[in-house]
């Protein structure tokens, strides 16, 4: 693994999430608060495009379909797939909870550099 740039740091505003293409790998690359993060861009429940999904508490991404809760920072699920109600149930007999991947970044003269 490499770090390879995705972006410039000014391509993302904070709070913010941009969907991008590093290598063969298509990532998420958040600008929080405290840094710049990246991780799958698909949800592991039903895979997906988490890019669709929003941004809750500062850290929290929320997948658009099945609303599964993830830690940005460390991809650990913060709740399962719960939508719609009934269905989710059923689903996730089939699809057990699963962190979701993340990457490390780093910021180099303006650049976000994420190791795919």
């Amino acid at each position: 693994m490499a770090f390879t740039k995705a972006c410039s740091e000014s391509d993302i505003a904070i709070g913010d999430k941009k969907r991008i293409k590093v290598g063969d790998q298509t990532v998420l690359v958040f600008h929080l608060e405290d840094g710049f993060y990246a991780t799958a861009a698909s949800c592991t429940h039903m895979f997906a495009p988490l890019a669709r999904g929003k941004i809750n508490d500062g850290c929290t991404l929320v997948c658009p379909f099945h609303r599964a809760e993830f830690d940005i920072k460390t991809g650990e699920v913060q709740q399962w797939a719960n939508f719609p109600p009934g269905i989710a149930q059923l689903t996730n007999m089939l699809r057990k909870q699963k962190a979701l991947a993340t990457f490390p970044t780093k910021v180099e003269d303006g650049a976000v550099l994420v190791d795919v």
